[in-house]
């Protein structure tokens, strides 16, 4: 037997798998480990590589000469949703606020803003953590979060030539200069123009993306930020100017690995290089696909910044999601899928004020995520009293919780999903998924489905 331990919820579980199966990738080494990332090397200063990168920018010219004493300044910054724990964010901003006073420029004419797109707004005690106290006390009212729901603070600057609608936040274009601070590149999933046209937008734009088959962490051939190229293009092109962009690909959750300014376009073509090294193609990872793809899920999700879990992002947005790729990568079309987590019946009602209902009312009726889209999309994107929670009371905008929905997608490849360790087997019911005690037992009914051979992947850190 093969012992590994997984992730559990808060804690991990020890597990002992048969000897024929294949550990995939994880946090520490193994002789059955098969990973071929590159690893980016920690930064051994991060404030002197954050100015170097500013002060060395790709494309467009430095901030210092690009702006006059009298000149307004918008400096946007990736939420709390983006898993960046170290200081970037601060080092940034006050890197670009000393390019600023070198010309002259006065914090009274400079804005920072929370990109923070449909997910939900955060008071000032939370972004210190993120920018720091000093920064949120010297800023006060002029550190604002991105409202997509603000009639008064959106311009549509028109649609593509493929027919997307490109809404920006005013401040955008009324600025003679914006500066954006990505604070990671996830994989292919963030960075690019995607931070601007998805965090400082509206679910008008977002709409074209954000489906069922929208979402992607691919890092080559992202159709995603091809939708997102040609809204940056467009919105360049109708304002006249150009975004000021700040890139980073961290090495570890608090340490910078690589970073760059410049343009959007040209930073992204430079972190895409180190990230095609890092992250070789995992549908590659094994030669032969498995019969059963066994991983632990983390009571963990961007979407649970300052915030608390609940079923659906346990079950389907981390286990089906963020950590679901790992079921096409390693898994034959079929393949039985085991998530280790105890997954209680937990809802956080201030900050996921929309998804109990999801839960209650849309999954019960269908778990097709395109139907999903279909039948209830549009009534919880436009949802009054949530919307106005999402304004005024720290929640995700209402068409977040529809969103969550859409890896129930990967089980048009997988033919069932074990939930092992539940602690109410009725919660992963809910959805369909089969509850049992533990992985071991699972793996018991998997090979009565596949046979007493069947192959077995394992990803001890999934996460990793």
């Amino acid at each position: 037997m093969v012992t590994q331990i997984l992730p559990y919820g808060d804690a991990t579980v020890t597990v002992e798998l048969p000897d024929r199966a294949r550990i995939v990738g994880g946090s520490g080494p193994s002789r059955r480990s098969e990973n071929g990332s590159a690893a980016v090397t920690p930064s051994a200063n991060q404030a002197r590589d954050v100015r170097d990168a500013i002060e060395h920018p790709l494309g467009l010219p430095r901030i210092r000469d690009s702006v006059s004493p009298s000149s307004t300044v918008l400096i946007a910054f990736d939420d709390l949703t983006v898993s960046s724990f170290g200081p970037v964010r601060r080092l940034s901003i006050e890197t670009v606020l000393a390019e600023l006073a070198e010309t002259g420029v006065p914090d009274d004419n400079v804005t920072l803003m929370c990109a923070n797109a449909l997910h939900r707004k955060f008071p000032h005690d939370e972004l210190a953590s993120a920018i720091g106290d000093e920064l949120v006390q010297r800023f006060g009212d002029r550190l604002i979060c991105h409202d997509a729901e603000d009639p008064d603070a959106i311009l549509n600057v028109g649609t593509t030539a493929s027919g997307y609608d490109v809404d920006i936040h005013r401040l955008v274009a009324e600025s003679d200069l914006t500066v954006y601070v990505n604070a990671q590149c996830h994989r292919g999933f963030a960075g690019g123009w995607k931070s601007v046209a998805v965090g400082l937008s509206t679910w008008r734009s977002i709409r074209h993306t954000h489906t069922p088959d929208g979402m992607s962490m691919s890092v080559r051939h992202n159709r995603m930020h091809e939708v997102y190229d040609e809204q940056g293009r467009l919105l360049e092109q109708q304002l006249g100017k150009r975004i000021f962009k700040i890139e980073t690909i961290l090495a570890n959750p608090t340490t910078v690995g690589r970073i760059w300014a410049g343009g959007v376009d040209e930073t992204r073509t430079a972190a895409l290089e180190v990230l095609e090294q890092r992250h070789p193609p995992r549908r590659g990872v094994l030669t032969e696909k498995a019969d059963v793809v066994v991983y632990g899920v983390p009571n963990w999700s961007p979407y649970a910044a300052f915030a608390g879990m609940n079923p659906i992002l346990t079950l389907i947005s981390s286990g089906l999601g963020y950590l679901g790729g790992y079921i096409e990568a390693l898994g034959k079309p079929g393949c039985s899928v085991i998530l280790a987590t105890p997954c209680p019946e937990e809802w956080d009602r201030e900050h996921h004020a929309a998804y109990p209902e999801v839960w209650d009312r849309v999954l019960p009726v269908t778990r097709d995520p395109y139907e999903i889209t279909e039948r209830f999309g549009e009534e919880f994107a436009t949802h009054p009293d949530y919307i106005e929670r999402y304004r005024h009371a720290y929640a995700f905008h209402p068409v977040h919780a529809i969103l969550a929905t859409h890896p129930l997608k990967r089980l048009r490849h997988a033919g069932r999903v074990f939930v092992a360790g539940a602690v109410d087997p009725k919660v992963p019911e809910h959805i369909g998924f089969i509850p049992v005690r533990t992985v071991e037992d699972a793996i018991k009914e998997a090979e009565r489905i596949h046979g007493a051979d069947c192959s077995i992947a394992c990803v001890p850190n999934a996460m990793g």
